[in-house]
This record gives structure tokens, C-alpha cells and sequence, in this order.
């Protein structure tokens, strides 16, 4: 006879353990089903290791998705003043990077330790692939390469489909396609970018930048790379896609100034020479490598370089591809799942958390925060 449980998850990463605390704290019996032969295997190579774990500045305007607003109630819900409290009742050390952004002082496993911690007993069914989840009645039964399980709940926990080589799948979206719900289209976001516009010879080079994308504007530092554009500029930047962005490589200083000056007070020096004051030398020399005195520059020229470096356009950026992208963009809509509980509005019992959905946090933290958070809910609903 097959045991059921009141709940199973599937993915055993920071959603669906948080997810499985939560029921164990409520005495409720559950299963995590995983893929993998460890979990939280994203968590632990997160931050560089160290684990961004939550940022302070986390609302619906640092998520993208088809309703960035779905988040709200889950972050009031479980917020990162929670998650810093929960880490200190740990014991965990850690340090604040930049203001609101903390991360482990030690080891990302730290988390992931506290983590299991709070399971309980709750059994981890490693190495287990899921094939189907069917429901007849009040019951789901989840069937696998390992057997038949059965539970009143199911939480969907698989996260996106990016760190491929840790043993990544689709089933979270195939299951709730399953049950009736959309999925948005698939994408890398916070990853490094392609572009043919720049020089090879750039790459190792970092300044700090603007890029517009849309209606999207993001201020940081960009990495010039042997294929294109990294750092954590592009990063942020490819939450919004491809495609046609614009480039500030100078966004606080007046280039034309600049210029028209070194005109009339340093005639004699050349526009690279003036360039390479306000520019990495090789930038400089990629944006204007011109041996001619600047006061033998039209204004019209000067114009053109200012342009080059001011309203840089490129046409062609593309995402490098999941498999080195941090998070995956899209998933499962949000637009038939509650935001106060998480639960299916098409299939009572099925509840999600985390990436799977259609939500996608900036770089920083927010992305765990959701996780967290929309675990936290879901746990406490079932």
C-alpha cells in the first residue's frame, strides 16, 4: 500500500526546503522529491560561493515577469528583514557587502546546513526523477523512477532551467502545463551578453556604465569579454532581453566639454591622449585611434566621438544562453496562481514557489528573497 503524505514537494533547492520547514514546524508529514543526489545545489555556488541571501531593497520593482506586482504579498508575507532574522537565529556569520546586500561570511553551506536544520525528519527522496503527476479526487500521486508517492498537496519547487551542469529540469512546467497553466517563454537572464560591436582586444576591461534597454535604465559596471559584454551591468541588463540596447560609457562626465576644451587649451595633444583622462586607455584608443592634434578636430567629429561613447547603440546583443546564466526568465504564469497562498487557481492542492514561476528578481539577492518568501507562504497555506 502506498503511503501519503500531506504534502510532497518537488525540488529539494532553498524554495522547497523552506517550503518543507514550514510544514514541519505545523506537524504536517511530507516528502521532498529531488533530482539531484544533494540539495540546495544552486544555493551552494550562489554568491560566489558565499550566498547573497537576501537584499533590503526587495519589492516588486526589482522583479520582472508578465506582473512583477504578484510578488508583493509574499515578500510582506516573509520579508528580507525575516530572512536576515532567520539567519542570525542560525548563528550564521555574515557581512554586508554594499548597503542592504548581505551575504555569508563563511560558506553559502552555512544556509543550506540551516536549511536541512529545519526539516526536521522530513526524508529527502534523492535521485529521483519525476514522470507524472496525476490527480483523482483530493489525491496526487506522483510517479517516479523510484516508485509510486502519494499526498493531498503538491509543491512545485524545481526552479528554472540555468546551472544545467548541476542537474536542472522542466518538470515543475510540464506538470503545471499539465494542470492547465501557461508558460511563459523560456529565456537566460542575469548572464553575460554577445555582441559583435566591440573588439576582442577589449576584454578585461571594467568602467562603470548606463545602459538603456526599453524603458529600462541601469547604472553599474560593465566587463568587456572576448564575445562581447559581462559585469554586472549587462547582467541586470539582460533581465529585459536582447536585442537593441544603448550604452553611456561616460554616463557623468560632459564628453563634448571635454573635448571642445581640450580644443582651445590643449591643441596639441591628440583626441586619444584627452580620451584616455577620462577612459581606459585602450578604450580609448578603440573609440578614437587618431594620431591627429584635437585642435585639428571639426566640431562635427568631435560630435561623432561623443556620440560613440555618450548613445553607443547596439543592435545585436543576445544572451550567451541558460547554461551559464544565473537565473531562468519566464516560467510558469502567475496569472492563474494566488498570490497570498501560492495555490493553482485551475487545480486546488497545487501550489508553486520560486523560479519556476514567471518571476525574476534583479541581481542581488532578490532572487533567493523570492524564494524564501513564496516558500514561506506556500508552506504555511498548504
Amino acid at each position: 500500500m502506498m503511503n501519503t503524505y500531506d504534502c510532497i514537494i518537488i525540488g529539494a533547492g532553498a524554495g522547497g526546503l523552506f517550503a518543507a520547514a514550514q510544514l514541519y514546524k505545523r506537524g504536517k508529514r511530507a516528502l521532498i522529491i529531488d533530482m539531484g543526489d544533494t540539495p540546495a545545489r544552486k544555493v551552494a555556488v550562489s554568491g560566489g560561493g558565499k550566498c547573497n541571501f537576501t537584499n533590503m531593497a526587495a519589492d516588486w520593482t526589482h522583479y520582472v515577469g508578465q506582473n512583477p506586482r504578484f510578488v508583493m504579498s509574499g515578500l510582506a508575507q516573509w520579508s528580507p528583514k525575516d530572512t536576515l532574522s532567520w539567519v542570525k537565529s542560525h548563528g550564521i556569520k555574515y557581512y554586508e557587502k554594499e548597503p542592504g546586500r548581505f551575504f555569508c561570511a563563511d560558506s553559502a553551506n552555512d544556509i543550506i546546513n540551516a536549511l536541512i536544520r529545519d526539516i526536521g525528519n522530513t526524508k529527502i527522496q534523492s535521485n529521483t526523477m519525476v514522470k507524472e503527476v496525476v490527480k483523482n479526487n483530493d489525491t496526487f500521486t506522483v510517479k517516479t523512477d523510484h516508485g509510486d508517492f502519494s499526498a493531498h498537496k503538491i509543491i512545485i519547487a524545481t526552479g528554472g532551467l540555468s546551472w544545467g551542469h548541476l542537474g536542472v529540469s522542466d518538470t515543475g512546467m510540464i506538470i503545471a502545463k499539465k494542470f492547465g497553466h501557461k508558460i511563459e517563454p523560456i529565456r537566460p537572464a542575469l548572464c553575460a551578453m554577445k555582441t559583435g560591436a566591440f573588439s576582442s582586444e577589449l576584454s578585461g576591461i571594467s568602467l562603470p556604465i548606463e545602459i538603456t534597454i526599453g524603458k529600462n535604465v541601469i547604472k553599474d559596471d560593465l566587463l568587456f569579454t572576448h564575445f562581447g559584454i559581462g559585469g554586472p551591468a549587462t547582467y541586470r541588463a539582460s533581465l529585459f532581453g536582447g536585442g537593441k540596447m544603448t550604452i553611456n560609457f561616460a554616463p557623468n562626465i560632459d564628453v563634448f566639454t571635454v573635448l571642445k576644451t581640450a580644443k582651445h587649451e590643449q591643441g596639441r595633444k591628440s583626441c586619444t591622449t584627452i580620451l584616455s583622462e577620462i577612459l581606459p586607455n585602450k578604450f580609448a584608443r578603440f573609440i578614437c585611434n587618431d594620431t591627429r592634434n584635437i585642435a585639428d578636430y571639426k566640431d562635427t567629429e568631435i560630435q561623432q566621438i561623443v556620440t560613440r561613447i555618450n548613445k553607443c547603440k547596439i543592435d545585436d546583443a543576445r544572451a550567451i544562453g541558460l547554461t551559464s546564466a544565473e537565473v531562468t526568465a519566464g516560467g510558469v504564469s502567475t496569472a492563474d496562481i494566488s498570490s497570498k497562498t501560492m495555490e493553482s487557481k485551475l487545480c486546488d492542492g497545487l501550489y508553486f514557489v520560486g523560479e519556476v514561476m514567471d518571476i525574476t528578481g534583479d541581481l542581488g539577492g532578490f532572487n533567493i528573497q523570492w524564494a524564501l518568501s513564496s516558500a514561506f507562504v506556500a508552506g504555511n497555506c498548504v
